[in-house]
């Protein structure tokens, strides 16, 4: 198998574990109002540069190849 060890590697997710982290998460201040929109905008200003770079050079090898 291409991915067998990193099949291996997960796991279902623990409810124990993720109780401990939320009270974790807690203790520590919480999540505030704007926490969750901050993380998401973050996440696509690394996500979507990345992915247009690639489409770009997708675009420019088959650009170089069909034309």
């Amino acid at each position: 198998m291409l991915f067998g060890k990193k099949l291996k590697l997960l796991k279902k997710p623990d409810p124990e574990k993720e109780k401990k982290l939320r009270e974790q998460i807690e203790e520590e201040g919480g999540l505030e109002k704007g926490d969750i929109p901050a993380m998401i905008i973050s996440a696509l200003l690394i996500i979507v540069p990345i992915a247009l770079v690639l489409l770009l050079l997708f675009l420019a090898i088959g650009f170089l190849f069909f034309s």
